[in-house]
């Protein structure tokens, strides 16, 4: 949902940062391979460690560079099949960097063996809402949308994780079990979402037949 909303604010500063590394000879690729790397180093350090709020700061950094990849294709003109497939891997690894390195926090040091449970759920959970959006198109059929997309479980969990680095009480609680009921809704939408396009592509072909 956040993609449609905030995609035209987000441009008006990714679409000059991309123009100009483009015109430095920098490629996507280089930058989604140095996004993710950030990014998954930065949870691995920082968050088991209990230190949440730097952690999520850098992530937060590192994860821009997903927005800038996007902007220097544009600027290029033109994106490659090989830069679509490794963006798509690169953020299952940053997505899952982020809630295992929760995950150890909470079953480590965080003493939260219970929260250890919600994070794990956004794992699982949030590596299959992709996956079931993969397998659809690969299908020939449609699984968009969603309550909580890439974007929403990235900033709800980095506000979360930020704001409990700062002293507020319960944040990543919150932000991780709303994230994980959200998430398992949203695996839900999708196969049902599936099902309808699959239902009509059936329809479609019994006509034309």
């Amino acid at each position: 949902m956040l993609n449609v909303f905030a995609r035209a604010h987000v441009s008006r500063v990714t679409d000059p940062l991309g123009r100009w590394l483009v015109e430095r000879g920098v490629t996507p690729d280089a930058v989604t391979v140095a996004g993710t790397v950030g990014t998954v180093v930065a949870a691995l350090w920082f968050l088991p460690r209990g230190q949440l709020f730097v952690g999520a700061a850098v992530m937060t950094v590192f994860v821009l560079f997903d927005m800038v990849d996007g902007a220097m294709a544009r600027a290029r003109g033109h994106g490659t099949r090989f830069g679509a497939v490794l963006d798509s891997t690169c953020d299952r690894l940053a997505d899952g960097g982020l809630f295992a390195a929760l995950a150890w926090w909470c079953l480590g040091v965080g003493g939260q063996r219970l929260l250890g449970v919600a994070a794990l759920v956004c794992l699982v959970a949030g590596q299959l809402i992709s996956y079931v959006k993969a397998r659809a198109e690969g299908a020939g059929l449609s699984a968009d949308g969603g309550l909580v997309e890439r974007p929403e479980r990235l900033i709800v969990a980095l506000v979360g994780t930020g704001l409990s680095g700062l002293g507020v009480p319960y944040a990543v609680h919150v932000a991780l079990w709303v994230l994980a009921v959200a998430s398992l809704w949203t695996v839900g939408q999708r196969l049902v979402a599936v099902h309808r396009s699959a239902a009509a592509a059936d329809r479609a072909s019994g006509s034309a037949s």
